[in-house]
């Protein structure tokens, strides 16, 4: 976005690290630490380098984006070139992009130690070096997380490879529990050293307020299936209401310009926490600084001699147990689900599309800034943190929690999510409103709620398939989908079924890569695959 001098100097790290999967058999372009990290400068590259790892293709460039099923029971993806793939719960241990998100998160969590192992050589100022390891120490415990909830056990990978020696390579998988742990404490060693999101002033990078966070995330977690963590609901409240008494961030009053901010290179650091960034076209000199944010998941349109409406393949589509999730009055539905479609010839049709036709309408490409729209690329960023799902973690970690009987807390709570529910409606935030507002109806009711919260303010934002997977309930919601899906032979319907009917109780995690298993022969595959 506005930082383009940091995406500069990100492409041109790339080149100076390893950009091997640290189970690879031999590292590419790697350069001897020897030759490098001399100087601040070189060590401020090197971190942009780690950040750089989060808007490649495998992750939130592009496969993430509607592609891999993480979207789970809101909808269902809808392109036929991903058939026989994750993306359509059809996944095996050679699947490509379960292959290439596993080995782009060791890469970065290489990066991240490599960076650590040779924090102290240049001179420079000691506090901008500790705030540096404070943010490969955060990016380090992000990529781990990244893993653990999708594969369950993984080699918990703490320095950084640099020869492809087979002794080198045969790093055994850590239980996800001792993952968890040090997932936690890097995050808590992160967190008060790392400078508070108003100096940060953009969400690009990390901040306390993101560290406690993401923190609460990991908490929630390690508290739910399969690891029923005793203590982390209480250290995810914890967590969540340090970001909250921060006092810096509140809720953007409209909903709709969250997502507009995002597409048009605008900051919103007090809602938008974290985010993953993107700049231009990937035309003229720079390339491989843009994403796909909205090409993917946005409102299917082909054509492109009508550049001003924006190509996007439309993989994202929405079911009726989603749509009907709204109540009357709710302005997250129409602008989450698109209640339209287009002509061919770039016109907003005059036939609204049934339910089960219509895509993520978060991510709009008309209203992109640039002219014309790249086929391919968009300057998009993508949501990784927002302070609403702050507000709900906080929630849920009391709703949840069987330990906290504290009235004050559950007040709290409750007011929480009605300030979200209020956004929502278009309300005043922070004034009570009877005919929004939940009442208080202890916290059985509470859970209840947060959990179909979170997917009216958070849908298609990648948090589905693990909010439900934690409550044990992904495979049930799943199978419910399954005998949603009307009769008829449209594509739509076919695609449906296709996602829905291929989910197996075994899917809650991904298989571990055929390829790393290959390489690393201590690796033991997950079951059921």
């Amino acid at each position: 976005m506005k930082h383009m001098k940091d995406y500069l100097m990100t492409m041109a790290v790339s080149l100076l690290v390893c950009s091997c999967s640290f189970l690879d058999t031999a590292p590419e372009d790697f350069v001897s630490p020897e030759g490098y990290y001399k100087t601040a400068e070189q060590l401020e590259s090197a971190l942009l380098g780690v950040y750089a790892v989060m808007s490649t293709s495998p992750l939130y460039c592009n496969n993430m984006l509607g592609r891999m099923g993480l979207d789970a029971d809101l909808g269902y993806e809808h392109y036929s070139t991903d058939k026989s793939g994750v993306g359509y719960y059809d996944a095996s241990p050679s699947d490509v992009k379960v292959t290439n998100y596993w080995k782009n998160l060791y890469n970065g969590i290489d990066r991240a130690n490599l960076l650590l192992e040779n924090l102290d050589r240049p001179e420079m100022d000691e506090t901008r070096r500790a705030q540096i390891r404070a943010e490969a120490l955060f990016l380090r415990a992000y990529y781990h997380f990244l893993l653990v909830v999708r594969y369950g056990d993984v080699p918990l990978k703490l320095s950084a490879t640099r020869s492809a020696e087979k002794k080198e390579l045969q790093v055994p998988q850590s239980a996800r529990r001792d993952v968890y742990l040090k997932i936690i404490a890097d995050l808590e060693e992160a967190a008060p050293v790392l400078p508070d999101a108003a100096d940060v002033k953009y969400g690009e990078r990390a901040s306390k307020s993101a560290a406690y966070g993401i923190l609460a995330r990991v908490c929630l977690n390690m508290a739910g299936y399969p690891l029923y963590e005793e203590g982390m609901h209480a250290k995810a409240k914890q967590a969540a209401e340090t970001v909250i008494s921060f006092g810096f961030h509140e809720l953007n009053p409209s909903y709709e310009d969250v997502f507009r901010k995002l597409i048009q290179d605008e900051y919103d650091i007090k809602e938008s926490i974290f985010e993953v960034g993107f700049w231009g076209t990937d035309t003229g000199t720079y390339t491989t600084v843009a994403g796909m944010v909205g090409r993917n998941n946005g409102i299917y349109f082909n054509n492109s001699t009508y550049s001003e409406v924006g190509i996007s393949i439309g993989c994202l589509r929405a079911n009726e147990y989603y749509y009907n999730l709204f109540e009357p009055g709710d302005l997250r539905r129409d602008w989450t689900i698109a209640d339209f479609q287009y002509e061919s010839d770039g016109t907003i049709s005059a036939t609204v599309p049934a339910v089960w036709e219509r895509c993520c309408g978060k991510f709009r490409r008309t209203l992109e800034l640039n002219t014309p729209k790249s086929k391919d690329k968009t300057s998009t960023n993508f949501p990784i943190l927002r302070y609403s799902d702050v507000l709900l973690m906080y929630a849920e970690a009391v709703a949840a929690d069987e330990t906290n009987n504290n009235a004050s807390d559950l007040a709290k709570a409750y007011e929480y999510v009605n300030q979200v529910r209020r956004r929502g409606f278009g309300q005043p935030i922070y004034t009570p409103n009877a005919a929004i507002d939940a009442v208080n109806e202890g916290k059985g009711a509470l859970l209840d709620l947060v959990k179909d919260e979170r997917a009216r303010e958070l849908g298609y934002e990648l948090t589905r398939k693990d909010d439900i997977v934690r409550w044990g309930e992904f495979y049930r919601r799943m199978q419910y989908l399954k005998g949603t899906v009307p009769a008829g032979s449209t594509s739509y319907l076919e695609s449906a079924r296709e996602y829905y009917g291929g989910v197996q109780s075994r899917d809650f995690v991904w298989p571990i890569p055929s390829y790393e298993i290959g390489v690393n022969r201590s690796l033991v595959q997950n079951q059921g695959w």
